[in-house]
């Protein structure tokens, strides 16, 4: 089996990475860590039906799951509220 030809930047790993290729041989395993996320709370939403089908339509597009698409919404308005302050 062929070596694959490592990566001499960030850059061009996350090109490869999102051309599909399997970069699995690229990473050091040996080196990673888990990182230990907060404890989770369950919070309920009361939204309109037309912005659920909205968000569905987004979701669909991209290939991802609701209530990922919306934590990773929410994070991303956090991250960008704390730098604004």
């Amino acid at each position: 089996m062929k070596k694959k030809k490592l990566v001499k930047s960030a850059k061009e790993f996350d090109q490869r990475f999102d051309s599909g290729e399997d970069i699995h041989d690229l990473i050091d395993m040996s080196k990673a860590t888990m990182l230990r996320t907060a404890k989770k709370v369950r919070i309920t939403l009361d939204v309109a039906e037309s912005l659920v089908h909205e968000i569905d339509e987004i979701r669909k597009a991209i290939g991802v799951d609701r209530g990922a698409l919306i934590k990773i919404w929410l994070h991303e308005r956090v991250k960008q509220e704390k730098g604004a302050a």
